[in-house]
């Protein structure tokens, strides 16, 4: 299965990154090919120009800029996101990436009355988060960012596509041992994938 690892820390020594080479090895060891998108390693833009903006229903022109993102995209069987959340939330850079990239012609298309999906090439998506919060506040708002994922997102890809979902709370709070603990669940998990 081809996968689309796309991270968002603007640190190297984060315990985010930690986690995309455990999942980018965990994956690499079953064989599949891995395709990572390191948002702020490239310096990616994430706001839409007001040109971009303009042109966002030109499905022949808005890929300018972005295209071999969207082709990482519709090569990809699989997306999986590491991230920090951030009130309650994906960073801004990858919010901006999915503003860019998941573009009308690309991920949907408006149909009458319904938004027809693009990306059936995606099969399953999986999200590697920490939050600094506790686990009963996040139920206690609702989980947007989770809500967000499995419900607007996954809606764009393939009938089905499975969403699984791993993540850390209290991550400010956590030490050693702890971390070490849920980097092994990491690996666990995407070594049976």
């Amino acid at each position: 299965m081809r996968i689309l690892l796309v991270y968002c820390h603007p640190r190297e020594d984060s315990f985010c990154a930690t986690l995309r080479d455990a999942v980018r090895g965990a994956l690499a060891a079953r064989g599949h090919p891995v395709d990572l998108v390191d948002l702020y390693a490239e310096g990616f833009a994430p706001a839409l120009s007001a040109e971009e903006r303009a042109r966002y229903h030109d499905e022949a022109t808005n890929i300018d800029g972005v295209a071999h993102h969207v082709a990482s995209l519709r090569a990809a069987e699989a997306l999986v996101l590491v991230y920090p959340t951030w009130w309650y939330g994906m960073p801004a850079m990858l919010k901006g990436w999915f503003d860019r990239v998941w573009l009308p012609g690309v991920a949907f298309r408006l149909g009458p009355g319904a938004i027809e999906p693009l990306l059936t090439n995606i099969r399953r998506i999986a999200v590697v988060t920490t939050y600094g919060s506790p686990s009963w506040l996040l139920w206690a708002i609702g989980r947007p960012d989770r809500k967000l994922v499995g419900r607007a997102l996954r809606r764009l890809c393939a009938r089905g596509c499975r969403l699984d979902w791993l993540s850390l709370t209290r991550m400010d709070r956590r030490d050693p041992p702890e971390l070490a603990s849920f980097r092994a669940r990491v690996v666990e998990h995407f070594s049976r994938w």
